[in-house]
């Protein structure tokens, strides 16, 4: 695929998830803070559980994309990142394959407020659009990123922001599915 038409494709899915998000600040944060079942996360707790992955992946990224030769016109995704990418991100009719259990370290606590974990994820939005843009300068097939639960294997930079962003696009579902519960939307 060529590089450019990722980065472009990934910065709009970014731009998405960042108008989502943005949309929250219209709802009252109590409400953000609710369970919509016993067992189920919050709004706060979804956004808590997506900031514990971008606090590893974020700078993961920026480190590798500061190592990485000049931008080459195509990306060739590798198995893994592919496997990893189509595993969590959701289908085309907007879709998740299933449930997947979150490692414990990345399970949110029940006490987080949706104040604190809000402002933390557009931040982080806004950097990963950031990096994506020094990615077009970027060979992101040259430099791997390891993964948040296996240090051992390492993904191409591309297929990391691949995965990212997906994982981000299963919990805005779950996060639209918690609003609709909660009837807030």
């Amino acid at each position: 695929m060529e590089s450019a038409v990722l980065i472009d494709d990934l910065q709009a899915q970014v731009r998405r998830i960042i108008a989502t998000a943005t949309t929250l600040k219209q709802l009252l944060p109590v409400d953000l803070d609710k369970a919509p079942a016993p067992g189920a996360w919050s709004v706060a707790q979804i956004l808590a559980h997506l900031n514990f992955y971008g606090d590893y992946y974020l700078p993961a990224l920026e480190k590798a994309l500061a190592q990485a030769p000049p931008a080459k016109k195509y990306f060739k995704p590798g198995w893994l990142g592919n496997y990893f990418t189509k595993l969590i991100s959701p289908n085309a009719a907007g879709e998740v394959r299933g449930k997947m259990k979150s490692p414990a370290q990345a399970r949110p606590s029940s006490f987080v407020k949706a104040v604190d974990t809000l402002p933390v994820f557009i931040g982080q939005q806004q950097w990963l659009l950031e990096l994506l843009e020094e990615a077009r300068t970027k060979d992101l097939g040259s430099v791997r990123v390891p993964i948040s639960i296996a240090k051992m294997i390492r993904l191409k930079a591309g297929d990391t922001f691949r995965f990212l962003i997906g994982h981000q696009q299963r919990h805005l579902l779950q996060l639209t599915r918690t609003l609709h519960q909660l009837q807030l939307n």
